[in-house]
């Protein structure tokens, strides 16, 4: 990096800083609150200012974003459902808002409207139906298996702790989905690197020199993605980039650039929430072992208890729409173009929906979460997400007769996925356990 950059970018770094510290003056002394996405003690503990805003300004307006933070679930599920009146096209916002992937030619599927989202989703959406995601059961429970068995062999060899995340959360959602995708294993070190570098992308704390090594690994992966898809049109395998070629050929008007947009997101969207997904809903285990025991002496309770999960600390905690017309929402102007941020994890600790919502309660019922979304930008992969889960937790409570959190862990400064940066637990082996207490 030049020295002349590097200035640009420390000048351009105060004024912001400034100027965001002059706005969250003014927003507070106009609602008695801020939302304030660069805080480190938000990033980590959230809970506190979603309950503020809530309780407070359930309809915010924040300065720093040129945008309304919604936090009641009421609110964000039907914003997520209006996709007449609001678009997850981030080109037609007023102000940036750092929610961004890499510039490219074809936006993702995450952020066009119908009728192309309507197309390309309809092309995909057959390798996440349930009855196919049902099928990747066994091969699920073998990865997670392999991986079990590795920390077994750990255990037995001397360790007394496991870092779980990259133990079990990180490798098993990326070994699944980049064999759907159709990766060889050997890939896999580089897949990894590249989602954990785009997933950056969609955090508001992401700094340029983040976006100047997203943009290069989007280009990577575009690359590599070229040279999988020639070999895959010359010899088609049992894959997902196989059936999206046929799909191209076959005139559903795929478009080469939409493959690799759609692939690239998969990739980070298959992987890095799931893994937010065990991270996160083993530490709420470990906090509150209570509810851990339950759910070892009731093992029939393991779908509503990753639903639970899901809820409890939600593995994506945000998402965005813009407005596309002049509106009123509960007395609030909403002008053409600012962007409503809808707070999904606050939302799924609304008392107005969820009874005692603080409360981890594996037996909850019901259960109807925002962690996937709504409407029809409702997560594709939520059945392969719910089904790696259930896998998981219900394989560490066969496996393990005590589980026991080593040390309280670190959450990454993002306010959209959030996840562990590591995540040290006490294991015994079922077996040990029941020899040492005999």
């Amino acid at each position: 990096m030049s020295l002349m950059r590097a200035l640009g970018y420390a000048v351009y770094g105060f004024v912001s800083w400034l100027y965001s510290r002059v706005s969250l003056v003014r927003e507070r002394i106009r609602s008695g609150v801020t939302w304030n996405p660069q805080d480190r003690e938000y990033q980590q503990r959230p809970t506190e200012a979603y309950e503020a805003l809530r309780e407070r300004d359930p309809i915010h307006f924040s300065p720093m974003t040129n945008g309304w933070v919604f936090t009641r679930t009421e609110d964000c599920d039907a914003i997520l459902r209006d996709h007449r009146r609001f678009s997850n096209d981030m080109r037609l916002a007023n102000a940036p808002l750092g929610f961004e992937y890499p510039d490219r030619e074809t936006p993702s599927i995450l952020t066009i409207d119908p009728p192309d989202h309507t197309r390309l989703r309809a092309l995909v959406s057959r390798a996440f139906t349930p009855k196919a995601v049902e099928e990747l059961r066994p091969r699920i429970e073998a990865v997670t298996d392999e991986l079990l068995d590795a920390v077994d062999a750990r255990v037995a060899a001397g360790e007394r702790q496991v870092e779980m995340m990259s133990a079990l959360a990180t490798p098993l959602p990326v070994t699944v989905i980049a064999e759907m995708i159709g990766i060889p294993p050997e890939d896999l070190p580089r897949f990894k690197v590249w989602s954990d570098q785009l997933a950056r992308t969609g955090e508001p704390t992401i700094t340029f020199s983040e976006l100047e090594v997203a943009g290069r690994a989007s280009g990577e992966l575009d690359r590599y993605f070229d040279e999988v898809i020639e070999q895959r049109r010359v010899a088609p395998r049992d894959d997902l980039v196989s059936r999206l070629i046929a799909a191209e050929e076959d005139g559903d008007q795929l478009s080469h650039e939409e493959v690799l947009s759609l692939l690239e997101l998969l990739l980070v969207a298959g992987n890095e929430t799931t893994t937010n997904l065990i991270g996160n809903g083993l530490l709420a285990l470990l906090q509150q072992p209570e509810q851990l025991e339950r759910l070892r002496r009731e093992p029939e309770l393991i779908e509503s208890a990753v639903e639970e999960l899901l809820r409890f600390d939600s593995p994506v905690q945000a998402t965005w729409r813009v407005a596309l017309e002049d509106l009123e929402w509960d007395g609030h102007r909403i002008k053409r173009g600012q962007v409503a941020i809808l707070l999904m994890g606050g939302a799924n600790h609304d008392p107005a929906r969820y009874e005692h919502p603080e409360r981890l309660d594996v037996g909850r019922e019901p259960n109807r979460h925002l962690s996937f979304g709504r409407g029809i930008h409702h997560c594709l992969g939520a059945p392969l997400a719910r089904l790696e889960g259930q896998v998981v937790f219900a394989r560490l409570l066969e496996r393990y007769e005590m589980l026991r959190l080593a040390e309280e862990p670190r959450f990454k400064d993002h306010i959209v996925l959030r996840g562990l940066t590591e995540l040290r637990v006490e294991v015994a082996p079922a077996r040990v356990a029941a020899t040492a207490s005999g």
